[in-house]
């Protein structure tokens, strides 16, 4: 097999867990390929060929499952969690594939969130040197003066001393009772970013909500629900994305 590669590997590049507990869950028996279970951490597969299934669940061999998930509020962007909130994987649930979130949002925003059982997909979505937009609209306490707009547009001193990078827009959307709402696009993806940079401002945010992410919207899609990306969609992610990214990860290879 040409594209053949290590079975635990193959299950942390899908998500399901880091390379080590990999090791643990196919040792455990719980890994099938092909309709067999396998124990052997030494068994080479092909990722785009071989059925892989755990615990049930299909990570592969039957084509990239891609979804966009309206996430709501109040739910973890995490396959299981140890506080027994809901997740996304639960609001998914009734997809047979094992699917995982391509990145994050934090608990406390709503909005666009892949949902994927393809690891080059979300390699090439999430690393921070491919700089995936992502746009956000902000509703703020109070009115938001152009200076720190301006701020927003050319970098922010966070709390941790790093600066963002400038953002891709910032725009005033609307000003009523109180609030500003603010729509911006970032090709950054720190922890809690959005929030953050609000804090760095002296702002309080009300409302988070990511409206966009890789060029894929949430129109249309009633918070909680999802949809399968067209056909259109996951072309051009793989063109714009996938390709280069594993151009780049090929390029970056030792060699000789």
């Amino acid at each position: 097999m040409a594209d053949s590669q290590r079975l635990q590997k193959v299950l942390a590049a899908a998500g399901v867990a880091s390379r080590r507990k990999s090791e643990e869950i196919i040792v455990e028996g719980r890994v099938r390929v092909n309709g067999s279970i396998v124990t052997e951490l030494g068994t080479k597969v092909d990722p785009g060929r071989d059925r892989i299934e755990v615990d049930g669940k299909v990570i592969s061999g039957e084509g990239a499952i891609v979804l966009l998930l309206n996430k709501p509020r109040g739910v973890v962007s995490t396959a299981s969690d140890p506080e027994g909130r809901e997740t996304v994987v639960d609001l998914v649930g009734k997809v047979k594939a094992r699917l995982f979130p391509v990145g994050r949002l934090d608990y406390g925003t709503s909005g666009a969130l892949l949902m994927t059982n393809n690891g080059d997909l979300a390699y090439a979505l999430t690393h921070p040197k491919f700089g995936v937009e992502k746009t956000y609209l902000v509703k703020l306490h109070g009115k938001v003066s152009e200076q720190i707009l301006n701020s927003w547009r050319k970098g922010v001193k966070l709390d941790d001393g790093d600066v963002t990078r400038p953002a891709t827009e910032v725009f005033r959307v609307e000003e009523s009772d109180g609030y500003t709402w603010v729509r911006i696009t970032i090709k950054e993806g720190r922890n809690r970013q959005i929030r953050r940079m609000a804090e760095a401002s002296g702002l309080l945010i009300s409302k988070l909500k990511r409206i966009s992410f890789a060029g894929i919207t949430i129109e249309g899609v009633s918070i909680g629900k999802y949809r399968e990306l067209t056909s259109r969609e996951l072309y051009r992610l793989k063109r714009d994305h996938v390709t280069p990214a594993k151009r780049a990860r090929g390029n970056s290879s030792p060699k000789g």
